[in-house]
């Protein structure tokens, strides 16, 4: 059993095609079919169940998935420590970063880390907060730089940077725009427009209204707080929005409630040995947080 074919099982039962798969490792589609034969003929067991265009993982499959993920990481976390044993700072460093903190929190730190390390090669993504969450997770990316979860996985070692204070918008002609003090029942009189019921953001908001037995009125919901901005802004509805993108054109409300607050920060895995790439930067990000950025 060679780690080509783990990988190459792991990559099909992950991204659930054989296609998607071959082109993530760059293998043509019978490439990577025969090395999953292979695999399938040392084990003397079938892996996957081939129904049309369906792939699915038999028995065997789903046995043989977590034990070929967790070999495949061992692999790696070996090479990462006999590589940082040279003390260089190279290689490739695999960061995925939120839309709003690559906008808005990122770029200082970025621009400072590769003047710094110029022959580290950043493999950077632009994901929502809960997918490079899950990436972390299972190994795919050294760092994510996300909204922390308010119920971390046990595997995961979290480390805020930045904390956001959340503020009740709505568009300067909106009619809850001309009242002193806002309640979180008049709020629900309204349409709202805010993140997906899986975003992280959108569980900080759903307590604050489930605390007093509330739901809001969420006709329209985008993971893009840029977008939502827009839409609070021609009328739409009323939103949650970091204090750091409320602009003149927008009405913060005085509501009645303490104010939301979600950190902003890192994540890695416990039992991954970062690289030294990784290393250094989350040193330029800790020295962010101790200088309040």
């Amino acid at each position: 059993m060679d780690t080509n074919s783990l990988q190459a099982f792991v990559a099909v039962a992950e991204s659930g095609s054989f296609s998607r798969a071959a082109e993530q490792l760059f293998l043509t589609q019978s490439a990577m079919s025969k090395r999953i034969l292979i695999l399938e003929q040392q084990l003397n067991s079938r892996l996957f169940d081939r129904i049309g265009r369906t792939v699915g993982l038999t028995e065997a499959g789903r046995e043989l998935l977590p034990r070929a993920q967790r070999i495949l990481l061992e692999l790696e976390d070996a090479r990462r420590s006999l590589s940082n044993l040279s003390g260089e700072v190279s290689g490739t460093l695999s960061v995925a970063a939120s839309h709003h903190i690559s906008l808005h929190r990122l770029p200082p730190v970025l621009r400072q880390y590769i003047h710094a390390f110029p022959e580290v090669k950043l493999d950077l993504r632009f994901d929502e907060s809960e997918i490079a969450y899950d990436n972390v997770l299972r190994g795919n990316l050294e760092i994510a730089l996300i909204t922390l979860s308010p119920h971390p996985d046990p595997s995961i070692h979290s480390r805020a940077i930045w904390r956001d204070k959340l503020n009740y918008v709505v568009a300067t002609d909106h009619p809850l725009a001309s009242l002193e003090r806002v309640t979180l029942e008049q709020l629900c009189d309204y349409p709202a427009i805010l993140s997906g019921s899986a975003t992280f953001t959108r569980q900080l908001a759903n307590l604050q209204f489930s605390q007093l037995g509330l739901q809001p009125d969420t006709t329209m919901s985008t993971n893009y707080l840029d977008t939502i901005r827009m839409m609070v802004q021609i009328g739409l509805g009323w939103s949650l929005l970091p204090e750091t993108m409320t602009e003149n054109s927008l009405k913060v409300l005085n509501v009645d409630v303490p104010p939301v607050t979600r950190e902003l920060g890192y994540i890695t895995h416990k039992e991954r040995t970062l690289s030294n790439a990784a290393r250094h930067f989350i040193l330029l990000l800790e020295q962010a947080a101790e200088k309040g950025s």
